[in-house]
């Protein structure tokens, strides 16, 4: 046990020394919010990737491959899918537009897009924000206790109190830039553990090449990719819900907080392969484990969650705790409260940002000195996190039989949904006005909880929206909404605006030419 704790010492005392280092950065709310603009390619992408994988990669994704087995590699093809379409098509447009705007957070970005006249678009979007990223938080917070709990045996309540006080610490020390930095390191923790894990574990059991022989004899539907029974209805709506998980990197905030911090355009495009490939290798692994877990510790006729846990979400503590030593089950720990906490870090900043930023200075104290601001944006920082900290006890208790994957996706898909379709939309379409995106955003908002707490009720529809789950229902709907709101209400003069600004967006060569003089 002394292992264990001298390596999550070293990991904890890592942390620390970077928000140390980071704080003495922090002049102005600037600095605070997006680090000055000055994150290079490999920051900004392991940052925003850390970022979006979170707890649920580690406890929620090694469970599902253990649960489902093949069938989660869907997972993978999505966040994949999503991951490059962000990096490869939405950032370069969405750096050069914020730049020009001169926006330091995504919200101030769609208000400058709009030319809006009024506050009621940043009011939404703050108030959208703050309420699912509190959810987010939450489930990352009560993902914290479980990994104490399961690789410590420590008090569930006890591990989440923890890991709580030592993101909160580091994040309203150093703000983003601490965010950034920690999101870089933890990044690191988590694609090693994560790759070096299934390698060792499957070199060391016997029979390795039996393994799928073996899985179908414990389960014919672990090695089928469309899932137990093949393909119908109900296994489409449970690989949809999978692979549309990457929907959610279309425009969230806190992934694209990191595009706007990055230094330009060039480091973009070097970023962008970085962002692509971790994301590729942690999914894939993460599902590997769980699936190798699966074959380890559960026989034929056996209910996995009886020897994992409730959705199988212990399955990588055990795998670490059957496969290395206990200094290395330490590092094992080290890596999922990275996951955790890199999330938990990244949501503080932004949201505490957007509403000191968006709400406060913006309509109620345009004055605001930033010292003022900054010492604000603290002051939310430790209210939010509090929030949240109450918010997951209180779900732990109500909910025992809760799984990290779906507390989590439910957070990310609130986020995803409310925001990720607008933005998409006022990417690339001139004619999207300001009251459609307007529309979209609450159609998001409210058809996340419809779905999640309405349609999943339903008698004979329920089973198939909640395999579907919450994000694509969501997104649809918001994406629907904002284009037919824009047809049937144009505003013709804000699409010769917007698409004069774009017919002055730089090309590849003075980008790059921008980029080398700015190196």
């Amino acid at each position: 046990m002394f292992e264990k704790y001298a390596m999550i010492t070293i990991y904890f005392s890592v942390l620390m020394l970077l928000g140390y280092l980071a704080s003495r950065r922090i002049n102005t709310m600037r600095d605070f919010v997006i680090g000055g603009k000055s994150l290079s390619y490999w920051v900004a992408a392991f940052s925003a990737q850390a970022t979006g994988e979170s707890a649920w990669l580690l406890l929620g994704v090694t469970g599902m491959g253990a649960m489902l087995g093949f069938s989660a590699y869907w997972i993978v093809i999505g966040e994949a899918v999503g991951v490059f379409v962000a990096w490869f098509f939405m950032a370069p447009r969405f750096k050069y537009l914020t730049d020009k705007y001169d926006s330091i957070t995504v919200i101030d970005y769609l208000v400058s897009r709009f030319g809006s006249k009024s506050h009621l678009l940043r009011i939404i979007s703050a108030v959208a924000l703050s309420f699912f990223v509190l959810i987010y938080i939450s489930a990352q917070i009560d993902a914290t206790g479980s990994a104490f709990e399961s690789f410590l045996q420590w008090d569930y309540h006890a591990g989440a109190l923890v890991g709580f006080i030592i993101v909160a610490a580091y994040c309203i020390a150093g703000g983003f830039l601490a965010a950034a930095w920690t999101d870089m390191f933890q990044g690191a923790v988590m694609l090693i553990c994560l790759l070096v894990l299934p390698i060792v574990a499957g070199l060391s059991v016997e029979n390795f090449d039996n393994i799928y022989t073996e899985l179908e004899t414990i389960d014919p539907g672990l090695v089928s990719i469309w899932g137990a029974g093949g393909i119908n209805t109900l296994n489409v709506s449970i690989v949809l819900g999978m692979a549309l998980i990457g929907l959610g990197f279309l425009g969230s905030p806190q992934v694209f907080a990191r595009l706007i911090a990055i230094k330009n355009e060039t480091e973009i495009r070097r970023g962008r392969w970085v962002a692509l490939v971790f994301t590729i290798i942690v999914d894939f692994s993460a599902v590997s484990i769980g699936i190798l877990g699966r074959y380890i510790f559960a026989d034929q006729g056996t209910d996995p969650e009886v020897f994992l846990g409730n959705g199988a979400q212990n399955v990588l503590s055990e795998m670490v705790e059957y496969t290395f030593p206990a200094w290395v089950v330490g590092l094992y720990v080290a890596a999922v409260l990275a996951a955790i906490m890199s999330t938990v870090s990244s949501l503080l900043v932004m949201a505490s940002g957007s509403l000191t930023h968006d709400l406060y200075a913006r309509i109620y104290n345009p004055g605001l000195g930033d010292s003022e601001a900054t010492l604000l944006c603290r002051r939310i920082t430790i209210v939010m996190a509090l929030l949240a900290l109450c918010i997951s006890m209180t779900v732990a208790f109500l909910s025992p039989d809760r799984t990290i994957f779906w507390f989590a996706v439910f957070g990310w898909s609130g986020i995803g949904a409310t925001f990720c379709p607008m933005i998409l939309l006022s990417l690339f379409w001139p004619k999207f006005t300001e009251r459609a995106a307007i529309a979209s955003m609450l159609t998001g908002f409210s058809m996340t909880l419809i779905s999640k707490f309405f349609l999943q009720e339903i008698d004979g529809v329920g089973d198939y929206v909640a395999a579907l789950e919450t994000m694509p229902p969501s997104f649809l709907s918001a994406l629907l909404v904002g284009y037919f709101v824009t047809i049937f209400w144009p505003d013709t003069a804000l699409e010769e605006r917007y698409s004069s600004e774009l017919r002055r967006e730089m090309s590849p060569d003075q980008d790059l030419k921008a980029g080398r003089s700015s190196a």
